[in-house]
This record gives C-alpha cells, structure tokens and sequence, in this order.
C-alpha cells in the first residue's frame, strides 16, 4: 500500500509518535499536556473488531465494487452518470479513479485485522485470546480474497511496511491464496478455544455474531467452501475439491439463522444499495434479468420492481404484469443501451431497502454451492435436485426480508408511499415455483440451471452481486456460457487498481499501464496470469 495508509496503521499500532523538543517544562508535564484522551494510542482487539466488520460490510461487501458489479453481471442497470459510464463501458471500467476510495478501504480493513492477529498472537498483549484471534483471522481471509478477487495480484507481503519499503512489491494472486486459507485454516484451529487473556472475550464488540465462536467456526468452514469452488479451474484434482466443497458445506450453516450478515442498518445507518440509490438514482431494472423471470415465471417478478414515483401523487407502485403488459415491460432499462436519464425507467425494489442486512455469507449461497459440486461430480439427480430446492426456497426468503424492509423504509416513507399490489412469497408458493417451473429446466440442464437460480438469488439488496461477478468469470474460463448477458459491450474480466497507489508506487502503475487491461486479462484463478 501507499506510504500514507501504512503510517496510519503505525500509529494505530502505536509505534509512531512525533517527537517534540521542550526546554522550559519537565518531560512528565509535557508528555500530560500533548495528551489527547479522545484519542488513546493503543486500542484492544476486540474492539477493532468491530470496525473492521462495519467496513467490511458497508465499503467493501455493499459499496462501490456491488454498486457497479450490479451492472456488469445485469442485476442492475446504470443510468446516470457514472454508472451509466459504467453501463455503456465508457472510462469508469478502467479508470483508476473508479475503485479508490474502496481499494484504501480494504487495505483498512486488512490493517486492522493483522492488528487484531497480532495482539491477540503468542508474544502480543493480549495472547490467549484465542477466539478473538481466530475472527480477526477470518476477517482477514475475507478481506485479502476480496481484494485479489477483484484486482489479481496486488501488494500484500510488503504492503504493510512504509518505513522499511516505501513501494511494496505486487504478491501472485496464488500467493495470496494460499494466505487465505491459511488463515482460515488457522481460525478454524483458534476459534473453539477461547479468551483467556484478562481483557475478556469480544461479546457484544463482535455484531456479527455476539462473541458466537461456533457460528463464526461454521463462518470459516462455508468459506473454505467458497473458495474451494473458486480455485476449482487452477485445481489439479478437481473431484478432491468439489468432495472438499460439499464436506465443508455440511460443516458451514445449517439454516438461515446461521448467516454471516451485518444486521446494524437502520433511519441513519443505511444499507450501502439504498444509500448510493437514494443520492444519486443512478441505477434501473434489469431487462435481461426480468427476462430470466419472465421464462422461468418465477414469482418473483411481482415482487421484485416498482414504478418511478408519480410526481403527483408521491406513490411508487408495486409493478405486477411486466409479463403480460407492454407498456410495463418496455419501462425496463435496456442493458448497454440505457438513455442516460433519471426517474424514467422502472427500478428494482431493493434500491429501496434501506435496513435490508449485507450478507458476508450466505445459507442459500452454501446451497447452491452444494449442489454445483455434486452435480460437477455426477452425484444423484433427486439428490442434487433436493438441494438445489432447498437453495431456491430459502433464496426467496431472502429476497423477501430485503422486499419487507423496502416497504417499510422510514426515509422513503417520509418522502411519499410505496404501493404494494402482490402478497408475501411463502415456503410453500416458493416450493410450488420449484416443482413446476425449476425442476423441468434443471432436468433439461442441471448445471445451467443451478447457475441461473443463483444468479436470481444473488439479485437483492444484500450485496452478492459481488459473487455472481466471480461466478460467472469463473464459469467463462471453463468454457461455460451458463449466464446470458445482454450488454454488448465488453465484459470486465477484473477491477482496475485504485489511483491512490497508480500515482505513486511504480509497481502499481506499471500493472495498471492504461487500465485497458481489465478487458483482456483475467485474473489467475479464471484462467490469467496475474
């Protein structure tokens, strides 16, 4: 990283200080009048935790890289201004400026989990605090994954060194791997044993899971999955992987409750989708997805858009016959081809959700894990078929909580009314939806249909549009065409590096060249070479 953000994790750790020469008062006097006690220069680990899962839910789960990811894979369609840019591929795919302030923030939030390791390691201050360990150790995998996920190989074993090496080599995106499950290795070792160490256990400092150490156990383990799945085309035994993927499903959640989801929105903490809707409109309904629920009819459809608010009335309206009424269907943006005009086009109800939680993890996206790896493997169709069923029902059901609190938003009820004109999709509607539409399309084609489910799944207010993104560039370097994209312009193969450190660490801006690369390399777990 840059020099600035490694000095601030220095002094976050404590190890700088400015020195300041006095002669006319004693060195104790002096050292209690620069003292600011708002500002203490050694913070415990546990209650870094909680900054680091807060940044990592509203900047780099739900922020930038899901805003703009939205559009490249269709959930969303940019209309305006940059994520029109973004839309139509002018200048934002390969800026360096696009993807600043979040390639800063998960360096943040890097820093922030090492300090946590560290304190909590053998030889820190706070050794024994084992479980408080093993989450910043999970926290720090999710992160560093996230980040070389998006940009390849990026600074990371020297990235945090600014006095000793002041522009910090790019690590292998293998590399970095390899860091990641080593972390996760270690956590799942760290996790079930404890704190020991007298400042105490993280508890409520923890708003993930309350100081939970078995669901953040389970946490580890759907991640193992996850990234199992991911390292599936650089694997050279892929039928060991996808036998890992499944064991380490069924160690992962065993329901919704178990979610690895940030939960703390509310009137003034607002979920990233709507925060940036709300502000700037710059995004509408998909055409190519609602295309994909039209065939499927998926029940959905009825759900999942609204009308622009009419300017008379203060009403957004609840969308229901796109299916069955032209003038419905023809308010969808198209992909790659959208007017770049506002308050036009229908939008999707999640822009709306403004306390909808962000999933780091998901129950449904273990699912469909699940049933992608057994169908890689051959395994029984009814098998595969129950668990991909299982997948689709509680994806609605998701889907539904961000759909409920779109209706409930405080801030767009103080602004006008949202309409709603269908009913709640229950277990059991969602049930009948698999057995008459899903179930002859997953016969006909299991796999492409597994994808696309999820695909649905993935389209919400819960920032997952980030992981259809690395699905579908991972399906495309296996030669697999499983999701169709509409937009003709050219697909993303990867993020360009923020141009905090193009400017200034001449191994940053040597990779990033004119950005055009985003383009034509992919990253090394797609195929690529960095």
């Amino acid at each position: 990283m840059k020099l600035k953000l490694n000095i601030v994790g220095l002094l976050a750790m404590g190890v700088l200080a400015a020195p300041v020469i006095f002669t006319s008062c004693s060195e104790d006097a002096m050292d209690k009048i620069n003292e600011n006690v708002n500002k203490p220069t050694d913070v415990q680990a546990k209650f870094l935790l909680t900054d680091v899962i807060t940044r990592t839910a509203f900047y780099n789960v739900g922020g930038d890289f899901n805003t703009y990811l939205s559009t490249y894979v269709e959930h969303e369609v940019g209309v305006f201004n940059q994520t029109w840019n973004a839309e139509h591929r002018t200048n934002e795919p390969s800026a360096a400026s696009t993807f600043n302030n979040t390639w800063g923030n998960m360096y943040f939030a890097l820093r922030d989990a090492r300090i946590v390791i560290e304190k909590c390691s053998e030889g820190g201050p706070q050794a024994g605090n084992y479980t408080t360990l093993g989450m910043g150790q999970v926290m720090a995998a999710y992160n560093l994954a996230l980040l070389t996920d998006m940009f390849g190989d990026v600074p990371y074993s020297e990235g945090f060194k600014p006095l000793e090496i002041k522009n910090p080599k790019l690590d292998k995106q293998q590399e970095l791997y390899k860091q990641v499950i080593a972390y996760l290795d270690a956590a799942i070792a760290n996790l079930p044993k404890g704190d020991t160490h007298a400042s105490g256990a993280a508890g409520g400092q923890d708003i993930l899971y309350n100081g939970n150490s078995a669901k953040w156990l389970k946490f580890a383990y759907g991640l193992k999955a996850r990234y199992g799945m991911r390292l599936l085309n650089v694997s050279s035994n892929k039928s060991a992987v996808l036998t890992e993927v499944i064991a380490n499903v069924d160690k992962s959640f065993a329901n919704a409750s178990d979610e690895a989801k940030f939960t703390q929105y509310s009137k003034t903490n607002l979920n990233p989708l709507f925060d940036f809707q709300w502000s700037r409109d710059g995004l509408a309904a998909s055409k190519s997805l609602a295309d994909k629920m039209v065939v499927r009819k998926d029940p959905r459809l009825v759900r999942d858009f609204f009308t622009p608010q009419n300017s008379k009335t203060g009403v957004w309206t609840q969308v229901n016959d796109i299916a069955s009424n032209a003038a419905s269907y023809k308010l969808l943006a198209p992909n790659g081809e959208s007017e770049q005009v506002q308050y036009q086009y229908l939008t999707s109800t999640f822009v709306f959700s403004q306390t909808a939680p962000t999933q780091f993890l998901s129950y449904h996206e273990l699912l469909f894990l699940k049933a992608e790896a057994m169908q890689r493997l051959g395994q029984g169709v009814n098998t595969v078929e129950a668990v991909l069923k299982d997948a689709v029902i509680a994806s609605i059901a998701n889907s539904e909580v961000s759909v409920n609190a779109a209706l409930v938003a405080p801030t767009v009820a103080a602004n006008g009314t949202m309409v709603e004109t269908s009913d709640k999709i229950t277990s059991a509607a969602a049930s009948d939806y698999f057995n008459n539409n899903v179930k002859p399309l997953f016969q006909a084609n299991a796999l492409k249909e597994i994808a696309n489910q999820k695909y649905l799944a993935f389209f919400g207010a819960s920032g997952e549009s980030t992981e259809m993104y690395n699905d579908i560039r991972r399906w495309k370097a296996n030669g697999e065409n499983l999701i169709e994209l509409k937009n003709p312009g050219k697909f993303p193969l990867r993020l360009p590096y923020g141009n905090d450190d193009t400017t200034t660490n001449p191994n940053v801006q040597a990779a990033y060249g004119n950005g055009q690369y985003v383009y034509t390399e992919n990253v090394w777990w797609a195929g690529g070479t960095r």
